[in-house]
């Protein structure tokens, strides 16, 4: 295999007619594909073969699209660290467009680094059947593409409701009724508590970016949202104990690494658990079970806080048409494995994953531009990616 793959597509066919015909697209390992490994970059999967296919896998093929191969990925998608692959297959070809799990701002971190638009859409958009993921409430197949118009695309081809996926809302996605956009008629905003975290070189570099923005045409407007820096402490107490809950399926009775030596069936799961997860992974469980066990009020208060950080977020979206924040930071590479290494690596994404909003990385306009990420209002999906392929034709003067 090479360092993009894990798997490759044995047999790369034409595909067949539909919406996505002629489109390759590649996947995380975390996506089912009937008859493939389904690892999901982690010892509790290992020699795991997916027994059908995940719901947008079904979508992908019955729209004409041809599955490319399984990209590298962290353990379970945590992070992307272990994401060799993410963006890679698009940046050299190999693929149109990739799905990969955004949990925290995986998915548009990793389209900012290799120079791509990403998405993630908005939660319950698309169903999340076949997908080996930590965080249910949050987590999401996000798309990495060359272009907003393969977003579009793909995400016309696999968004929807889901009748056997019961978590998922009854959400659709339709940009029929959509009018021409109107800059001079907009109005993006800018959450200053968003730009305290960063260095003065960063906010010139963002500044410099929103600039292009006011040149467009839009009005640009500043926002307070006061408990902003608590959408990562929520996610970290929310997201680690709905993860320690959603690994509790990996036994190591009929597939994963079981350790050798246990006197009894109990033993040898606990024992194999234990050996199973990857220290971040490990890490962030041992968080989950300690807010579940032995802090449950603390869960319980961070539950509280996000209904009010979506109730922040359902306010903030009748004030602009979209908001404008940073989306890389800068962080240490001896400090990406730790826990606190992850938070800070999604300082500017993980508060969509908490309010449910979609959310759009803006490539950089610039050499040495960390790029843009752009939100949107709940279920409004359309008019965000309307808006990234507005500002795509424009850089390349179209409009």
């Amino acid at each position: 295999m090479n360092n993009i793959f894990s798997y490759r597509n044995p047999s790369i066919s034409e595909g067949a007619d539909g919406l996505l015909a002629g489109m390759k697209i590649a996947l995380q390992s975390s996506i089912a594909v009937a008859g493939w490994p389904m690892e999901a970059g982690s010892e509790a999967l290992e020699g795991f073969k997916a027994l059908e296919d995940a719901a947008v896998v079904e979508r992908l093929k019955q729209n004409g699209a041809v599955i490319s191969g399984l990209t590298h990925t962290s353990e379970f998608g945590f992070g992307i660290n272990g994401s060799s692959g993410a963006g890679r297959a698009v940046e050299q070809k190999e693929a149109d467009a990739e799905i990969m799990l955004d949990l925290a701002g995986e998915a548009r971190l990793a389209a900012g680094r290799a120079g791509l638009w990403g998405f993630k859409p908005s939660w319950g958009l698309i169903p999340r059947l076949g997908v080996a993921g930590l965080i249910p409430s949050m987590e999401v197949c996000g798309i990495l593409a060359k272009t907003p118009g393969d977003i579009r695309a793909v995400i016309k081809g696999i968004a929807g409701a889901e009748d056997r996926d019961f978590s998922q809302p009854d959400l659709d996605f339709s940009d029929d009724a959509l009018e021409d956009l109107q800059p001079k008629k907009m109005t993006v905003g800018i959450i200053e508590e968003s730009l305290s975290a960063l260095s003065a070189s960063e906010r010139n570099a963002f500044d410099e970016e929103v600039d292009e923005l006011t040149q467009t045409g839009f009005s640009v407007k500043f926002f307070s949202w006061p408990d902003y820096a608590l959408c990562l402490v929520v996610h970290k107490v929310v997201g680690s104990v709905e993860a320690s809950s959603a690994v509790g399926r990996y036994d190591s009775v009929r597939f994963g690494k079981r350790v050798p030596g246990a006197k009894n069936w109990n033993e040898m799961y606990l024992q194999s658990r234990g050996a199973s997860f990857g220290i971040l992974v490990k890490s962030y469980l041992m968080q989950g079970a300690y807010f579940q066990f032995e802090r449950y009020d603390a869960y319980e208060h961070a539950c509280r806080i996000r209904s009010r950080l979506v109730k922040d977020a359902r306010r903030l979206e009748t004030q602009a048409d979209a908001l404008v924040f940073p989306v890389q930071k800068a962080v240490p590479t001896d400090t990406s494995e730790t826990l606190d290494g992850f938070y800070e690596q999604f300082t500017h994404t993980a508060h969509a994953n908490i309010t449910g909003w979609p959310a759009m990385t803006v490539p950089p306009s610039a050499a040495g531009r960390p790029g843009l990420q752009l939100v949107g209002a709940l279920q409004a999906d359309a008019q965000l990616i309307a808006l990234g392929d507005y500002l795509f034709q424009k850089r390349r003067g179209g409009k």
